[in-house]
């Protein structure tokens, strides 16, 4: 099976990647993905040579050419460029093909629109993949098409499962998920650096500061999920009577800090329903 992708930045290097390290056997395949599966296209040929050299996959200026080999199709670029790409190459997509799109925003219906296709008979999924990928701890929000099968569906989750956890969701709640998953990662990194600010004010070392709280986030995270134990009752475990983490947690909600963090999911969302 041919995998071919459309940009070859960040979240297309972590899929790439990911599916190379687990040794990813797509659907039926009984054979693990190689490198030799994989064709990747970008515009600058510092991109192309850098991608060839770290991850040993043929790489092309040819978007068309990408198109034309891929028997699955990752369309990797950003939003934006949707419209161009998707110029470029409608009349070489195959009724064969499999494409994945990981934009934001984007329908399945518009993305079909733009292919020339009916939504309901193209063979279309819709991901959204998250930074976390590029360390194989991705959350990636999966919604197949009306018209991609069941082993389609399955080909496209073993690619996302290959660099952390995929879920299938109906598109309606897509735009939430991107917000929850693909967005959020900037509002914790936000969060872990003000921690390590609060640290450095009570005299610790900022590179130390900063591994504590990352690693304090990290590990909350994973007792979340492993443990399914709902976030306010895990809260209340730390917040000893009269302790100090009560304290904190009255000084967070002394600045709306809930309120916030929701309203910035919404905003995520709001602006998401615009592209």
């Amino acid at each position: 099976m041919r995998i071919g992708f459309i940009g070859l930045g960040n979240m297309a290097t972590a899929i790439i990647g990911g599916m190379l390290r687990e040794n990813t056997v797509l659907g039926s395949s009984a054979t693990p993905l190689a490198a030799s599966d994989i064709i990747g296209s970008a515009k600058t040929s510092a991109t192309r040579d850098a991608k060839a050299a770290e991850l040993g996959i043929a790489v092309t200026a040819s978007n068309r050419q990408v198109a034309e080999e891929a028997d699955v199709l990752v369309l990797a670029v950003k939003p934006l460029f949707f419209p161009e790409v998707i110029d470029e190459i409608r009349d070489v997509i195959s009724d064969g093909t499999l494409v994945i799109s990981i934009a934001a925003g984007l329908t399945l219906s518009r993305i079909a629109e733009l292919f020339g296709r009916d939504s309901d008979t193209m063979r279309l999924i819709r991901c959204m993949p998250n930074t976390p990928a590029l360390v194989n701890a991705g959350c990636t929000a999966v919604c197949p098409g009306p018209g991609a099968t069941a082993s389609d569906e399955a080909v496209c989750l073993d690619l996302m499962n290959s660099f952390g956890r995929a879920i299938v969701i109906p598109e309606r709640l897509m735009d939430a998920a991107s917000a929850v998953a693909g967005s959020s990662p900037a509002f914790v990194f936000m969060f872990i650096e003000a921690l390590a600010d609060g640290a450095v004010a009570a005299g610790m070392p900022r590179t130390q500061a900063y591994e504590f709280a990352a690693a304090a986030v990290a590990g909350s995270a994973q007792l979340v999920l492993e443990t399914g134990r709902h976030p306010g009752d895990l809260k209340d475990m730390v917040c000893s009577p009269g302790g100090t983490t009560i304290e904190g947690v009255k000084a967070l909600e002394s600045r709306a800090f809930r309120a916030a963090v929701m309203e910035s999911v919404q905003a995520c969302v709001a602006k998401a329903q615009t592209l």
